[in-house]
């Protein structure tokens, strides 16, 4: 049997940007172990397999090692395909079942907006490696929630100049380290960030929707506003548009299909 796999830059409207996600569709659940062998050969930061279930799609996210507990830029990616290839109608709400309860994903006039929950950290002790291994010994604040360890940094330069030591990294007990601050005076964006999960198989991620869940309370509280817009500073690069809605947080996003294919077994 065949099965169609799509690859999507995800968090941008240009090809060869943003975070790159392959879409399995579906038409019911597969094998446990071939789902991770596709995500292994795809050899993305996440695959994301999904097939119909009762009123919208299971959705399951893997990385070439694990299966994590929420994504976004797979998730945008998914929500992408159905639309673009007819599964949804225009209008129609994308309504997603995962690890992390019931998402859902509408068409904005110029974006994807996902419905996640918002993951805000609490303040946290550092552990002396987090410091070592990221070079900086004076962090603004670290915090952590049930996924990741956040840490502010000084300015938007610092984070962008960092080259932590992954392997350092890989010995956290978390998913992956956001790290961020706030944009420099006359930036287009609010708050820059970077996400590093060697520990999940992702060295850096290139544009991570779900650590938004995480930034957007934290700088939501910090600049006294609740809609903003945060530029994962990455390679790659991307943009996310974030509005805090009490315990939820609206990501909004753009996405370009780069590939098609069919996977022959």
């Amino acid at each position: 049997m065949t099965h169609k796999i799509i690859v999507v830059d995800a968090f941008t409207d240009t090809p060869f940007a943003g975070n790159p996600a392959a879409v399995c569709l579906l038409p019911a659940p597969a094998d446990e172990e071939w789902m991770r062998l596709v995500a292994r050969e795809m050899n993305l930061a996440e695959t994301a397999f999904l097939h119909p279930e009762a009123d919208g799609w299971r959705l399951r996210w893997l990385t070439p090692t694990v299966e994590v507990e929420l994504c976004g830029h797979a998730t945008l990616a998914s929500a992408h395909i159905l639309w673009e290839d007819g599964h949804l109608s225009h209008g129609a709400t994308a309504r997603f079942h995962t690890r992390s309860g019931l998402l859902t994903a509408t068409r904005g006039a110029d974006r994807i907006i996902l419905d996640f929950p918002a993951k805000p950290a609490e303040p946290a002790h550092p552990p002396e490696a987090l410091s070592s291994a990221l070079g900086v010994h004076a962090p603004r604040y670290v915090g952590r929630n049930q996924f990741d360890y956040l840490v502010e940094l000084a300015d938007e330069t610092t984070v962008r100049g960092l080259t932590p030591d992954h392997g350092l990294l890989a010995t956290l007990p978390v998913r992956g380290v956001i790290v961020t601050a706030r944009a420099d005076a006359g930036a287009p964006h609010d708050f820059v960030s970077r996400f590093f999960a060697p520990g999940s198989g992702i060295a850096e991620d290139p544009v991570t929707g779900s650590a938004h869940c995480a930034l957007a309370p934290y700088w939501s509280a910090k600049l006294g506003r609740t809609s903003l817009t945060g530029y994962q500073a990455s390679p790659r690069g991307g943009i996310v548009q974030v509005q805090l809605r009490g315990d939820r947080v609206l990501l909004g996003g753009q996405a370009v299909t780069m590939m098609r294919g069919m996977l022959m077994r």
